[in-house]
């Protein structure tokens, strides 16, 4: 379909994801435009919950969201922020983590991993690695009832599919996997690249920009970095997988999807027409917001279950 009259007002007011000259983004431009949120108030409703706790993961800065008072054992979701590996943070993506707590009933888990460029490649990929492996550890301390699934959107898709496939490789059964218009290659040379690469909220120039402060000098090859070119995807827990329309990363995830399932992996893929990247998280632009995340909790919920 055409591009979404919402998505045409978001690109309006919000013509690219960094919104500055690339060579201009020094260290100090960085850490300005992480403290300033100029979407906060598009981010949702920061709902009050009985119980939000901020916590360490074996050093790993993480929030954990409960909807139920209770403290019986609950299945556990870890989720994962995008941002290019550059941005974002567990308090910037607060309201999400509410969210996904109130609508699946799962306790719910969100990762600060460390930021590029101070943190390079592969030290947020060895964080979200870290925090799945903590709570099989420590089921007691997140009151899990061993299912556990994980999320992200963009670069958190990427964790979580990383994630995804490093418990697999280590013995550890994750129900689910909920992938939101991930980063699963970084060649970037799919036709979706060509056609969006400019004008839709974020630009293959803008991407390539994230790449090199996350991943400058990594082997584009490594599955750490690009799960897309993972050896084999059999094993892999069920997935779901969100693409947008209009989104430079579109076809990665596509393709990511479609080799899973042709490997035994159960596998639903969904692209939301008309919409542009990063639509998840803004539910205050976007209905269809509102829409992925009760059809990702549906998704997470039944996986869930015991």
């Amino acid at each position: 379909m055409s591009l979404h009259p919402q998505a045409r007002a978001y690109l309006e007011l919000y013509p690219s994801d960094l919104g500055a000259d690339l060579a201009s983004l020094g260290p100090a431009e960085i850490e300005r435009m992480r403290a300033i949120d100029g979407l906060a108030e598009r981010r949702g409703p920061l709902t009050r919950l009985p119980f939000v706790r901020d916590a360490l993961a074996d050093e790993v800065p993480i929030r954990v969201y409960r909807a139920d008072p209770g403290d019986h054992t609950l299945p556990v979701i870890v989720y994962f922020h995008g941002g290019g590996w550059v941005f974002g943070s567990v308090r910037r993506n607060d309201a999400v983590g509410r969210d996904l707590a109130i609508r699946t009933g799962a306790v719910v888990v969100s990762v600060d991993y460390r930021l590029a460029p101070e943190h390079a490649f592969p030290a947020a990929a060895d964080d979200a690695w870290t925090v799945v492996r903590d709570i099989f550890a420590r089921p007691a301390f997140y009151q899990s009832n061993g299912h556990v699934a994980v999320i992200g959107d963009s670069a958190g898709g990427n964790l979580a599919a990383v994630a995804a496939w490093q418990a697999r490789d280590a013995g550890l059964t994750l129900a689910h996997q909920a992938l939101l218009y991930p980063i699963v290659d970084v060649a970037m040379d799919t036709p979706s690249y060509r056609e969006h690469a400019k004008g839709f909220g974020l630009d293959a120039e803008e991407m390539a920009w994230f790449v090199q402060q996350y991943a400058a000098g990594a082997d584009p090859l490594d599955p750490r970095l690009s799960p897309l070119r993972l050896g084999s995807c059999a094993g892999l827990p069920p997935a779901t997988v969100v693409s947008a329309e209009y989104d430079v990363l579109r076809d990665e995830a596509e393709a990511y999807a479609a080799r899973m399932a042709g490997e035994g992996v159960a596998v639903e893929m969904r692209r939301w027409p008309g919409m542009v990247h990063g639509f998840f998280g803004l539910p205050g632009l976007f209905d269809q917001a509102d829409e992925v995340r009760a059809y990702v909790a549906d998704r997470l919920r039944r996986a869930l279950e015991p």
